[in-house]
């Protein structure tokens, strides 16, 4: 399930604008391609990413966890350092520098308060539904964008060189937010960036494609190196087995391909079925019937508290946009708790 929904995720980021903070990054060069009629483009581009990243990952498999086993222990005592600095670089890359510490600071202080909050039930799931689902989902609409015809017959150009810049930067990127505990997708793509530069839309897409296969690839050497869990899926499978041995290893790495191999085709018939649906609804009607959906959830898996904590959190996440700083700033909500924790 977590393999098929790292190729699936990207199809509410380009067709709906509506990402997890994971997509966040992902909106604009998609939303550019859906504009243009090529939303199935974008989505064929971010397939090629994954399906790609799951075979790198696999064979780099072994590399990794000598890697992890032999260089963890280095960097162990210095994680909460190592955010920090990710936090400053990711600040200072903005134009509005004070503002983009005011919304990591802003976010981090609402993640530290809300995961701190004693019985309070599926606390994530309000905090990043506010605010980056919900508040993505209002600019959206403010947007009242006419969505163009979308082709799904075009022929896609992609250098081969490109391609594997791309698919080695999302190596690089899923390594990150494998190993380091509070760093997303989308920070680690901004990372990769520094290093892979002038990817293009195209590379871009494949990147952030990549990112989410990669990490639960990872995640996996995480848990038989370090037996520590990097993600829901990894926490379930680490409840289920006493220990991970590499017998049990090699056997998920074999479902993992199973599983990839059939949502290749899954996604890209969902992304047809999306391009042809997407021009007959009505937009506005379908952003706002998403947006009670959550709300709904939230109040039946969070409670009363949970309604509040998201719209405080939509309230924060609308900041972004409107002064124009990088909406992974708001990142903060999980990467300031666990630079706390690493730290003090």
């Amino acid at each position: 399930m977590s393999v098929t929904h790292s190729f699936l995720d990207p199809i509410p980021s380009i067709y709906l604008g509506a990402p997890d903070s994971d997509q966040a990054l992902g909106v604009l060069p998609g939303h550019r391609y859906l504009l243009a009629g090529h939303g199935y483009i974008a989505l064929k581009l971010t397939v090629i990413g994954s399906f790609g990243a799951l075979l790198l990952s696999v064979l780099l498999f072994p590399f990794f966890v000598q890697i992890v086993k032999h260089g963890y222990g280095f960097i162990s005592d210095y994680i909460g350092y190592i955010l920090l600095a990710v936090a400053v670089f990711m600040t200072f890359r903005n134009d509005r520098k004070l503002w983009a510490l005011f919304v990591f600071f802003l976010s981090g202080t609402l993640g530290f308060l809300v995961l701190n909050i004693p019985g309070f039930k599926n606390p994530l799931f309000p905090l990043l539904s506010g605010l980056f689902g919900i508040a993505t989902l209002l600019i959206s609409i403010n947007a009242n964008e006419c969505m163009p015809e979308q082709k799904t017959d075009c022929d896609l150009k992609l250098p081969k060189k490109l391609a594997l810049k791309a698919l080695l930067s999302g190596q690089f990127s899923g390594f990150l937010t494998a190993v380091l505990p509070g760093v997303g997708a989308g920070t680690a793509a901004v990372l990769a960036l520094q290093i892979a530069r002038k990817l293009g839309d195209k590379g871009f897409m494949i990147l952030i494609g990549s990112i989410n296969t990669v990490n639960f690839i990872l995640s996996m050497v995480t848990l038989y190196v370090l037996d520590k869990a990097r993600n829901g899926a990894i926490i379930v499978v680490q409840k289920l087995v006493e220990s991970v041995s590499l017998s049990y290893v090699l056997v998920f790495l074999c479902v993992t391909l199973i599983a990839g191999s059939i949502a290749v085709f899954l996604a890209l018939r969902i992304a047809r079925i999306f391009s042809r649906l997407i021009t007959k609804i009505n937009y506005r009607k379908l952003i706002l019937g998403i947006i009670l959906l959550i709300t709904i959830l939230v109040l039946l898996l969070s409670g009363p508290l949970g309604l509040l904590v998201l719209v405080v959190s939509t309230a924060v996440g609308l900041i972004p946009a409107i002064v124009k700083v990088t909406r992974t700033q708001a990142m903060g909500c999980i990467m300031l708790p666990v630079m706390i924790y690493f730290l003090l």
